[in-house]
């Protein structure tokens, strides 16, 4: 479908940080073929559709490098407690879900995700299959990974899982779906286990999403046992001779950073999950420094309760200033780099997505600036970041498809999924 949105602003997040007052997009076939002024735009482009984006920003949809999509069964469930309580109070529960039960929680935060401007995510979870079925229907893009945990009595089945996941939907959904290797962190994964899913990656030559140094117990931990940080056991695992997307980094050392920008691994930073669990505060303004890769993730529902990147773009603007003691230290503009072009780096997605330039596919989401708090006019970046909402989210575009229109999403029956979802909530939780 051709299309033509017009008089809006544009942020496009390029590298030269080129940006529109009153400029148009033009899409065909899925990918953007014109950024600019109207008055430049080619005679030959004759859009079937026409979008009038007066009182709107045009920016890179957001993407989301960490989240467990079907867990938002456990949203405000075991809330207030520390991350080892957290976890042993929802692991015999996560035991109770079936596949069906994935589906539609993963199409509950597909949903949630598409109404916050999120255009791709990257998952780590069961079921894995069932969100990838979620993510067709949705017209959304992911990164997903079957959780890997061993060994245990199901270790060799996840990996088969994985495997299966891979060559059934590596590709697919008109290429919207990556596929993953996904084990789960290296305290649950040991390491013949770890050894094993970094062989299935080689195998795939596919990239590594796992959890990293998230808690303080993590490091102690991994210190105590093999007398190294979980960034110089995962370095010697050989876990870092593949691309590698590393949730959380909370507690790394410096000498720790100096191996992650050698090996390329990018960061998934999740403020909101960090500070609720009391996980404590990654050192980001000084991996910005050094030129790793950072990018944002909200986490699950169950550890966050929003999955909303102007939430976390807000907080990792406002938190690390406050941490730094320098209101210099992450500005508007790179919160929301976080969101977009580095998040695009850090799945290995930059030459396809996170800007807004002729040639990259129109994933692109349209901000309703009538909202009091974009007044008076001013640097819209810093408006959405400091002041922005998700309800300010008008429209949505994956691959140049309309997914979501004044705030309608088009590709899934809300309804049914709240319906199912609470189902599921009376079945397992209030049992």
């Amino acid at each position: 479908m051709s299309m033509l949105i017009k008089n809006v602003h544009i942020v496009t997040m390029d590298e030269n940080d080129k940006e529109l007052v009153s400029g148009c997009i033009a899409i065909e076939n899925g990918r953007i073929v014109y950024v600019g002024e109207q008055s430049d735009l080619p005679n030959s482009l004759s859009p079937r559709k026409i979008i009038d984006g007066k009182g709107k920003l045009a920016l890179p949809g957001f993407i989301n490098t960490h989240t467990h999509s079907a867990m938002t069964l456990f949203r405000g469930f075991s809330n207030d407690t520390r991350l080892s309580d957290w976890l042993s109070s929802i692991w015999p529960l996560e035991d109770m879900l079936t596949s069906e039960d994935a589906y539609w929680l993963s199409s509950l935060a597909i949903a949630e995700m598409i109404g916050e401007g999120i255009t791709t995510f990257a998952d780590m979870y069961m079921f894995m299959d069932k969100t990838a079925e979620a993510v067709e229907l949705s017209g959304i893009r992911a990164a997903l990974g079957r959780g890997l945990q061993g060994p245990d009595e199901r270790s060799d089945m996840r990996l088969v899982q994985a495997k299966a996941l891979w060559r059934q939907w590596n590709g697919q959904a008109d290429g919207r779906i990556k596929v993953m290797v996904a084990p789960h962190a290296l305290y649950t994964c040991k390491p013949q286990y770890l050894e094993r899913c970094v062989n299935l990656a080689h195998e795939l030559n596919a990239m590594l999403h796992i959890h990293v140094a998230e808690t303080s117990w993590e490091f102690d931990s991994c210190m105590e046992e093999y007398d190294q940080t979980p960034v110089q056991y995962l370095l010697e695992a050989g876990v870092f001779d593949l691309d590698t997307l590393a949730a959380h980094c909370v507690h790394i050392t410096d000498e720790d950073m100096d191996i992650m920008l050698d090996r390329n691994v990018s960061v998934s930073y999740c403020p909101s999950s960090n500070m609720k669990l009391a996980s404590g505060f990654a050192p980001v303004t000084d991996m910005l420094k050094m030129g790793i890769t950072v990018a944002l993730g909200t986490d699950s529902a169950a550890s966050n309760n929003r999955l909303s990147m102007i939430k976390e773009m807000h907080l990792a603007a406002l938190v690390n200033k406050a941490i730094a003691q320098d209101a210099t230290a992450i500005s508007a503009k790179q919160a929301l780099k976080m969101a977009t072009r580095h998040a695009a780096k850090a799945l290995l997605w930059d030459d396809e997505i996170g800007i807004l330039s002729e040639g990259m596919k129109a994933d692109l989401i349209l901000i309703n600036m009538d909202s009091s708090r974009y007044f008076p006019k001013g640097d819209p970046a810093t408006a959405l970041v400091y002041a922005g909402s998700g309800r300010d989210v008008d429209t949505v575009l994956v691959d140049g498809k309309i997914i979501m229109e004044n705030r309608e999403i088009k590709t899934l029956d809300i309804e049914r999924i709240r319906h199912e979802a609470d189902k599921i909530w009376l079945r397992i939780i209030k049992r």
